[in-house]
């Protein structure tokens, strides 16, 4: 599982011309689910998006606090590109979860992420929409996170 940490000021995803979520100050997160992924692999990526100590504390002193820590917003958006290779110059998503098995495999994560945290402070996009994502970066902070191989490499093995 990837996951591409943003700290934001806002962020929004829209459908067309609809807003469907948006954020304050916070972390906007992309996710990528590997065709090999389990459940290992969302609470790993769970625990780091939660706890990832991007923020100032109250003293102005940084990377003190997580989102949790701070009590800021999430803003999730799946994105199977995450997991694209070049074959030459074409794009290449066979190492990416197809279909209803990432649908499903994402709301999981979503529910986790809201069981760890406020449901309420956790948005997310349109999962296999063409989205628009509009992100004011702070800082630029950018953080990218892989889950675990697993053991004996089983993840490329099945590749």
């Amino acid at each position: 599982m990837r996951a591409v940490i943003q700290r934001v000021r806002q962020a929004s995803v829209s459908v067309g011309e609809d807003v469907i979520s948006s954020i304050g100050r916070g972390l906007c997160v992309l996710i990528g689910i590997h065709k090999n992924d389990t459940e290992q692999d969302i609470e790993y990526i769970v625990r780091k998006i939660l706890n990832a100590r991007l923020f100032e504390d109250a003293n102005g002193k940084r990377w003190q606090l997580g989102a949790r820590d701070a009590g800021l917003e999430i803003l999730s958006v799946s994105q199977f590109t995450l997991y694209c290779e070049l074959k030459g110059n074409k794009p290449d998503y066979r190492h990416a979860m197809t279909g209803e098995s990432a649908q499903q495999f994402y709301e999981n994560f979503l529910t986790q992420l809201r069981r760890q945290y406020k449901s309420e402070m956790i948005k997310d996009g349109k999962f296999g929409a063409m989205m628009q994502v509009h992100i004011e970066n702070d800082g630029p902070v950018t953080i990218n996170i892989d889950s675990p191989q697993k053991k004996n490499n089983e993840r490329h093995d099945a590749e």
